[in-house]
């Protein structure tokens, strides 16, 4: 089978630009990535960070949805415990009746923040716990399937949401043990953050392994999230990328920051080599887009994946853009999306 290779996009805010520039480039590559032929588009979630500026994916999805005609939009994804599973089904509902057999609903068990912004995003300021996930979960694909027991208080609302036969293809999303058994438990496809978790090839194994049929999929379906920068040269990758290492050396400081130029980035890795040490086992396809090739193919080859679902953070949108059209190249432009 072809290896399908899709987006996933944070919405990065450059220093001394703006969020709402920042949103504007992500829709800019949307369109990019449906010209470029890649199989999805998916936005992430993330809270209270001057980096990033993605903090209600849908709403993206729903705009992204008016500017292409073709790619899958999704989430990578929705934090479900910040939020009860019917809105989210209602929410998703209408996102499928308005992009008809394109919407993708990728589910997370993290807040997708810091602990207090997640206090923050509760309703019931009573008490700091999050909602049990799997049970959540269990009742948001219900809403879908109108499979909630007869004698249920919510049984019937399933048959009130308005994109009725419309769905989103629910997936999970995980980088640990728990979020690969319950995507197997719930027969769901699962999408493991490689770039988040480093490599751990082992788990989506043990998702085949476990995995049971559902109305969903009758078999599995794993795809891996990577982080990949590509340039015509690997210095002036190995540059670029830069300014996510310096971004996410201050992150284990407990400092969020914008996106910095490379330069700084550059400069302030030079003097801090011991903050900005890559983290063990971190897996960082940086390079020409042979290179990216290479670590992509390898990676999917490691995690037995038919996708790849490529991520990076750059200071210029630019070179972002030019990043995912190299990567499409270097696979010889054939149909990314078949």
């Amino acid at each position: 089978m072809t290896l399908r290779l899709s987006v996933l996009d944070q919405s990065p805010i450059a220093e001394g630009g703006s969020g709402g520039q920042a949103l504007r480039n992500s829709l800019d590559l949307a369109r990019q990535a449906e010209v470029l032929g890649y199989h999805r588009f998916w936005m992430a979630e993330h809270h209270a960070t001057p980096g990033l500026a993605s903090a209600s994916p849908e709403l993206m999805l729903a705009a992204a949805a008016r500017e292409t005609a073709r790619i899958r939009l999704g989430t990578g994804g929705v934090m479900l415990p910040h939020y009860s599973p019917f809105k989210v089904a209602e929410s998703f509902s209408m996102l499928a009746g308005l992009a008809p057999g394109r919407i993708d609903l990728g589910l997370g068990r993290a807040p997708g923040s810091d602990g207090l912004t997640a206090y923050a995003l509760q309703q019931d300021r009573g008490r700091q716990v999050m909602q049990d996930f799997p049970q959540a979960a269990a009742e948001l694909l219900a809403y879908f399937e109108d499979d909630l027991p007869a004698g249920h208080p919510f049984a019937h609302l399933a048959r009130t949401l308005p994109g009725g036969a419309e769905t989103p293809d629910v997936w999970m999303l995980g980088s640990s043990p728990d979020s690969a058994m319950l995507a197997a438990a719930l027969g769901l496809p699962y999408c493991f953050a490689d770039f988040i978790a480093g490599a751990q090839p082992e788990l989506t194994g043990q998702y085949r392994d476990a995995f049971r049929p559902s109305v969903r999929r009758s078999a599995a379906e794993a795809m891996v999230a990577l982080w990949c920068i590509a340039a015509p040269s690997e210095a002036e990758a190995r540059w670029l990328a830069g300014s996510a290492r310096m971004m996410f050396a201050h992150m284990m400081m407990g400092q969020l920051i914008a996106v910095p130029h490379p330069d700084v980035a550059a400069a302030w890795l030079a003097a801090n080599p011991q903050a900005a040490a890559d983290r063990p086992g971190r897996r960082v396809v940086v390079g020409t887009p042979a290179q990216c090739r290479a670590g992509i193919e390898a990676a999917a080859a490691d995690y037995g994946a038919d996708e790849v679902m490529l991520v990076n953070i750059l200071y210029d949108h630019v070179a972002r853009v030019r990043s995912y059209a190299l990567v499409a190249e270097a696979f010889e432009g054939r149909a990314l999306a078949a």
